[in-house]
């Protein structure tokens, strides 16, 4: 799309800018990327970047910023990661704070302030998803086309739910349900029983296998609102950070994102299907439409099974190769910790 001239202009001004957080002039653009050009050959140059919408021009400066665009651009012909260890990213105090095997929920809760704590940002991880077991289900007639699904994981936990079904169901039909379900699908995941259920659905009366499809997803639905699911650390850092401190409306659009958690959770969640590091800069993730908003994401495993995400919420101008490192390393420390027995 661009010569090897410009992207090194590109370069040079998106590092610049993210290290300074000043509009890049043509003078000190000439100065960084070490090209012997004349100040008129730059501004050419820069005019073609601003055409294609790689940059922008601040009304109140001469000089240019780089967009979501010349980021993204940036970030995936142009960045490079040099390995570091802790230490060398955070600090070696703040190094010794690994995350020890203990309870999941506070491995999680760490993980999320240590992640606010060395990006200066805002931390965020899923928490993990366990599968869904039961290990016994019983059939309730409450009333007319209402039935009470009780659910008992190996672990003991117990989800009660109540259930709508599109007919009525005599108690003796719940019971032939009951113990079908508990003889052919005790001790598997609610979602192998539900793709057992898809090929077995013709072997079953139709309306036992709408029953029970109904109560997988009942149990479903359940656990997850079991459990807190996405743990949110750090907002208040984006009070500090100069690009949203002049703007009250996308401070306040930001703390009803980390409030109401849904748009978060449905972004992590796709992250958690893509293998490393992800980055999402801008309204480009079609989740979180902030164009002054990048999320640098990574899943992690608990015994080599990818069960959640975590990642880091901060400006388009965050030193991208030092928060691709911290997620990085924070998400092989939560798997370690969660899969030390």
């Amino acid at each position: 799309m661009i010569d090897d001239r410009a992207k090194t202009l590109l370069k040079a001004l998106v590092e610049r800018y993210i290290a300074e957080g000043q509009p890049v002039g043509s003078r000190t653009l000439s100065k960084a990327s070490g090209l012997d050009l004349s100040p008129a050959t730059i501004r050419n140059v820069m005019a073609d970047l601003e055409e294609l919408g790689l940059i922008a021009s601040p009304h109140t400066s001469a000089g240019r910023v780089p967009t979501a665009r010349g980021y993204r651009l940036f970030v995936d012909t142009m960045l490079t990661v040099q390995r570091a260890d802790l230490g060398q990213l955070v600090g070696p105090d703040a190094a010794e704070q690994p995350l020890r095997a203990d309870q999941p929920q506070r491995v999680i809760a760490n993980a999320a302030q240590l992640l606010s704590q060395w990006s200066s940002f805002v931390g965020v991880v899923t928490a993990p998803r366990k599968p869904s077991v039961f290990r016994h289900i019983e059939f309730l007639r409450l009333g007319e086309r209402r039935v009470l699904v009780i659910m008992v994981a190996p672990d003991g936990d117990v989800q009660n739910r109540v259930i709508f079904t599109a007919q009525d169901f005599s108690q003796s039909q719940l019971i032939e349900a009951t113990n079908y379900l508990n003889e052919h699908y005790g001790g598997l995941t609610l979602e192998e029983v539900r793709e057992k259920l898809k090929s077995e659905v013709e072997q079953l009366r139709g309306e036992i296998a709408g029953l029970m499809q109904a109560a997988v997803d009942a149990g479903s639905e359940a656990i997850a609102r079991s459990r807190e699911e996405l743990v949110v650390s750090g907002e208040r850092n984006l009070l500090s950070v100069q690009d949203f401190s002049n703007d009250m409306g996308s401070l306040r659009k930001l703390f009803d994102l980390f409030e109401h958690k849904t748009q978060l959770m449905r972004l992590l969640d796709t992250s958690s299907r893509a293998e490393g590091v992800r980055i999402y800069i801008g309204g480009e993730s079609g989740v979180v439409p902030y164009e002054e908003l990048s999320i640098v994401t990574a899943p992690y495993e608990l015994d080599g099974q990818v069960v959640g995400t975590l990642g880091v919420i901060g400006p388009t101008r965050m030193a991208y190769d030092r928060m691709i490192q911290i997620v990085d390393i924070t998400s092989r420390l939560v798997s370690n910790a969660l899969s030390q027995k």
